[in-house]
Order: structure tokens, then sequence, then C-alpha cells
């Protein structure tokens, strides 16, 4: 099991590559699913009604199994699949690449196409920031004020999250952990008959 990936934190745009006449404006998005990928291309063709191309790649998920490349009208596997394999070069998932051409005239050929749609998304993805994506656990935890101590040893030595905390009688947090320190996590406070914790669910979370 893969516990973390690798996706960008910031948004790139417009960065311009030129190549006979032809102009390209690269777009680079962190996204989270395919409705974030409908709205960014949406925007994109707003902003841009009368562009030749709209070409883009996207993947989605910790190993990158939901992907999608588009040619946009350009000849099979010239645009879409370039711009993929950026995101591959680059191990990349949860992203987006748009490249969007103005035709110049002078067609470039297949190869050219090739290299100008890789050029476009390499330029663009070399701009951006690079971010890690977790696999995460919450998990609530219920003790009385006298084993504070105990549990937040704990808590620090799996490098728990404190998201939210109650103390009325007793003290409730709810912690996040990575998914790969949860099980190990859970089991630290079997010696603590007086601390009960459970397991509230796991998910992917962006540090």
């Amino acid at each position: 099991m893969k516990f973390e990936c690798r996706s960008i934190k910031n948004k790139i745009e417009t960065v311009i590559t030129k190549d006979k006449g032809s102009k390209f404006f690269g777009y680079a998005f962190p996204v989270k699913d395919e409705e974030e990928v409908k709205e960014q291309l949406d925007l994109l063709r707003q902003k841009y009604p009368d562009a030749t191309h709209h070409c883009y790649a996207y993947r989605l998920g910790f190993e990158g199994e939901n992907y999608r490349a588009n040619d946009d009208g350009e000849p099979n596997g010239t645009a879409g699949l370039p711009i993929y394999n950026q995101l591959l070069s680059k191990d990349l998932t949860f992203c987006l690449v748009v490249s969007v051409r103005y035709f110049g005239g002078i067609k470039l050929g297949v190869s050219g196409l090739i290299k100008a749609y890789k050029e476009s998304a390499e330029e663009t993805l070399n701009l951006a920031k690079i971010k890690v994506i977790k696999k995460t656990a919450d998990f609530e935890i219920n003790f009385p004020y006298t084993s504070q101590n105990n549990a937040m040893r704990n808590i620090e030595k799996y490098s728990g999250r404190i998201l939210e905390q109650t103390y009325l009688q007793d003290c409730t947090l709810i912690i996040q952990t990575d998914l790969e320190k949860a099980e190990a996590f859970q089991k630290s406070f079997e010696p603590y008959n007086e601390i009960n914790i459970k397991l509230l669910n796991d998910k992917n979370h962006a540090l």
C-alpha cells in the first residue's frame, strides 16, 4: 500500500511557449477529483473561447490510477500523452495540466507537436511547488484528567495532530495520525485501561 504521493501546492497559469508561430498557454492545477478537473477546463474554455485546442492530462488517486490524456483534435497521441508523460516523469498525481494552443499558420508535424506539448507541460510544472499528500486516520480518545500526561505522551510520540478537543468531566480529543502509524498508535494505548480510543475513519489529507 502506498501511504503518500506527490502533488502541486499552487495553481500555475499562463506559462507561454512558442513554436513556429503557434502559441501555447500552459496551466497546472491541484485537483482532488474529476469534478474539479471539469470546473478548471470549463473556466479555461471560457477564458480562451477562440483557441485552436485545449489539450490536457490529469492523474488522480495515490497510485495515479484514475487518469486521462486528451488531444482535443490534435493527431492521436501528439498532445495529451506528452502532457501526461510529464506528470509521470515528475511523479505527480491529483494534478491537471492544460496546454491551450493558438495555431500560428505553420503545421508542426507529429514530432513537432509532441515536442511542443511536452515543453509546454514541462515548463509549466517546473514552476510548481511540490506538496506531499498522506493517507491519514482519525481517532477519538477519551480519558480522565489524571491520564492526560500518558495520553499526550503517546500523541506526541506518533506525531498526532489535535483536530478537536473537549474538556468536560473527562477529556475528549479528535486526533489525526498518518495511516502508516495508525495501528501502532492505537495499540500504544492498550496498557491504559482508563483511556478509550476508537477509530473514526481513514482518509487522504494534504499536508
